[in-house]
């Protein structure tokens, strides 16, 4: 069983391995000789910032009780690998996927279902459009993480956000910006829809504590509001 929640202080300890040591969007990656820190503790202390300052900040999957997934987002400004992208910036009304990953072993569809939570999140909290830096390449250049993880573990791909409702908005080789507009419901719907159909039919069942899902229609089983 597969469930999405919003990260909270009281979730910090759900945090799988890899979400809770990646610190590729917490750091501008300018000073190469500047020593790491310990990332648990970066990490943490962005995710309280931005969370006391401008509200919930991630979304955060747990499969079979155990760490699956996690999607971080923030204002730009809140944001310092937001300023080393050649496709910046990000536009002022819009909200900046910071890192989605998955845990090893995590079952498929999670990026789409931590992906609608964002939607639904963001939309009620009445933002016009969130704004992703995509990958087209397995050579992240100049955008490497000083803390190991690279650019390719929590960056979603490109195809994956157009498969999403986005749309490249500044192209580039490597790092394109796309952009989804919120006010575009029918236009998620059709695609996340088409998404999750793709993942029933791979036997993958979620539970939700956000409510529901951005009009897909999906199977639950133990529904939570």
């Amino acid at each position: 069983m597969i469930t999405i929640r919003s990260l909270d202080f009281s979730a910090l300890d759900q945090l799988g391995d890899r979400a809770r040591r990646c610190v590729y969007w917490q750091t501008d990656g300018r000073d190469s000789q500047e020593a790491p820190g310990d990332p648990e503790f970066e990490k943490e202390a962005w995710i309280s910032h931005v969370t006391l300052e401008w509200g919930v900040c991630g979304q955060i999957a747990s499969h079979a009780e155990r760490p699956a997934g996690a999607v971080f987002y923030a204002p730009p400004g809140m944001v310092p690998r937001a300023t080393c992208f050649p496709s910046g910036p990000v536009a002022a009304d819009a909200i900046l996927v910071a890192g989605m990953s998955v845990e090893n072993d995590a079952p498929p569809g999670m990026l789409t279902a931590l992906l609608d939570a964002v939607v639904v999140d963001l939309r009620g909290r009445g933002i016009k459009a969130i704004e992703a830096f995509g990958l087209t390449s397995q050579d992240t250049g100049v955008e490497a993480s000083r803390d190991g993880c690279g650019a390719s573990s929590c960056v979603a791909s490109t195809s994956f956000l157009l498969e999403h409702g986005f749309t490249v908005v500044a192209d580039h080789e490597t790092h394109p910006r796309l952009r989804l507009d919120l006010d575009s419901e029918h236009l998620w719907k059709a695609d996340v829809e088409r998404a999750l159909d793709q993942l029933f039919a791979e036997g993958g069942i979620f539970t939700r504590e956000l409510g529901v899902l951005s009009g897909a229609t999906v199977v639950t089983g133990s529904p939570q509001s």
